[in-house]
């Protein structure tokens, strides 16, 4: 039977036990387990929670909560206030950002003047600047040091700075001159230099580097943690591989919303209003765009009154231009996002995947020709006449097959070709390309598959 760790706190908590041991008994589990019981605690029961663990667990408990502005808000600003001190700047930033604007100046101003200088480091950058994620977590030693006093120092900082694994090791002006791992400086012996174990051409971002561009040079190493530095080559903070996964995933709810047409990730809990805001903008294109494939649909009255039968498999032809197409965007957005967009690299994705909707084109239309033709055969159901032909049924499966391969073909074209444009005129690829491909695709592919009908079948239009 699986644990039910919120029950079991919830049993602790409300145990006659002195508060003391109670604190020892909660602090055995994970914060986050503790947060789930501390989201359905009542007010008056999460003012109990709060006495008992103190200002600085109650702050690691809080960080995992759902509804942390609601938490806050409950709590007297000069606790709200003793609890954010605690908290490294950029989760205390996280903090307040989920509080209402007065709540949140109150609670800044009963801040201490070094928290209140670690987030105002820190929010003086643009959100898409990597300096806006980086943290003041991170522990420091003099390039002078030696092993005893880099010892020292580290168990010093230790207690207020849990991201210990990596050591930055400074100038007298705080320029970073390299990295030392914890590990190496715990085996290191007495009177040995440390410039011998120490690190200087390690990987580092500068602090107003776009977040996009520093997450996707991490991939290349992989480390814990990255120093941040200003122009000066100063150390100004440090982002660590948590703060990277965070970014990789706000990057990508932002990027699934802009492929769905949204210009922001759009909240579950948000108001009407503010959705509807973020969706309307492209459903309007979307609905001037299918308007217009409506109007073009009216000029093949003809075909569809002479070849009622083709229209059972327009959504076919429809559909596999629109996923070839999403395809290619996938494809294309991904290497925009990338370093690697030389004008090479970029005809070779165009190439590529001209080539890839050709391919998959070409097999798919020789399966759909044998399927239609089959069905025509099989339902005795004729193209011009009523009853089954030969003749008439392999023009009828042509028309399916042609336009398949020409449509998946130009999908991925224009799948591969319309992000690339986009981004060329400044305009967000994945925000602009996702709608506008979908409905230019099945306005494409509607022209090629009648077009062709009314060829084949020499139908005047």
């Amino acid at each position: 039977m699986e644990r039910n760790y919120v029950d079991e706190l919830k049993m602790i908590l409300a145990s006659q036990i002195p508060d003391e041991e109670k604190r020892k008994k909660i602090l055995q589990y994970h914060e986050s387990d503790i947060a789930d019981m501390l989201d359905e605690l009542s007010p008056v029961e999460r003012g109990e929670l709060y006495e008992i663990l103190g200002d600085e667990d109650y702050a690691e408990v809080l960080l995992y909560a759902e509804d942390i502005g609601q938490i806050v808000d409950e709590m007297n600003p000069e606790d709200a206030a003793d609890v954010i001190e605690t908290l490294d700047a950029d989760d205390a930033i996280d903090v307040l950002e989920e509080l209402d604007d007065d709540q949140r100046k109150e609670i800044v101003a009963l801040l201490d003047d070094e928290a209140r200088e670690d987030i105002n480091t820190i929010i003086k950058y643009d959100d898409d600047q990597i300096g806006s994620l980086m943290t003041n977590n991170y522990i420091t030693i003099g390039v002078w040091d030696t092993v005893k006093s880099s010892m020292k120092k580290v168990v010093e900082q230790a207690a207020d700075n849990d991201n210990v694994s990596t050591i930055f090791v400074l100038e007298p002006n705080d320029r970073l001159y390299g990295v030392l791992e914890l590990r190496d400086l715990i085996i290191a012996r007495e009177g040995m230099d440390l410039k011998n174990i120490i690190k200087v051409n390690y990987p580092y971002f500068l602090d107003t580097q776009e977040t996009e561009e520093c997450v996707n040079l991490s991939k290349e190493y992989g480390l814990d943690s990255y120093p941040i530095l200003n122009e000066e080559h100063q150390l100004v903070g440090v982002i660590t591989s948590d703060d990277i996964v965070e970014a990789v995933d706000d990057q990508m709810g932002e990027d699934y919303a802009k492929l769905a047409g949204l210009t922001d990730e759009e909240e579950l809990d948000e108001p009407v209003r503010a959705s509807v805001k973020k969706r309307i903008p492209w459903l309007i294109v979307l609905l001037v765009l299918g308007l217009a494939q409506s109007f073009l649909m009216t000029g093949f009255e003809a075909v569809v009154a002479s070849l009622p039968v083709i229209v059972f498999f327009q959504t076919l032809v429809l559909g596999m231009s629109g996923n070839t197409g999403t395809q290619s965007l996938a494809v294309t957005i991904r290497m925009l996002s990338t370093e690697e967009k030389s004008k090479k690299k970029i005809f070779k994705t165009i190439l590529k995947e001209i080539r890839i909707g050709f391919t998959n084109g070409l097999m798919l239309a020789v399966l759909a020709f044998c399927l239609v033709l089959a069905f025509l055969k099989i339902t005795n159901q004729g193209v011009l006449a009523e009853e089954f032909s030969l003749i008439e049924g392999v023009k009828g499966a042509s028309i399916v097959a042609i336009a398949l391969l020409i449509a998946m073909t130009l999908s991925s074209l224009v799948g591969t070709i319309t992000p690339i444009i986009f981004s060329k005129i400044n305009i967000d690829p994945a925000v602009a390309s996702g709608p506008f491909i979908t409905t230019l695709n099945d306005v494409t592919a509607m022209l090629i598959y009648y077009g062709l009908a009314a060829m084949l079948f020499q139908i005047v239009i």
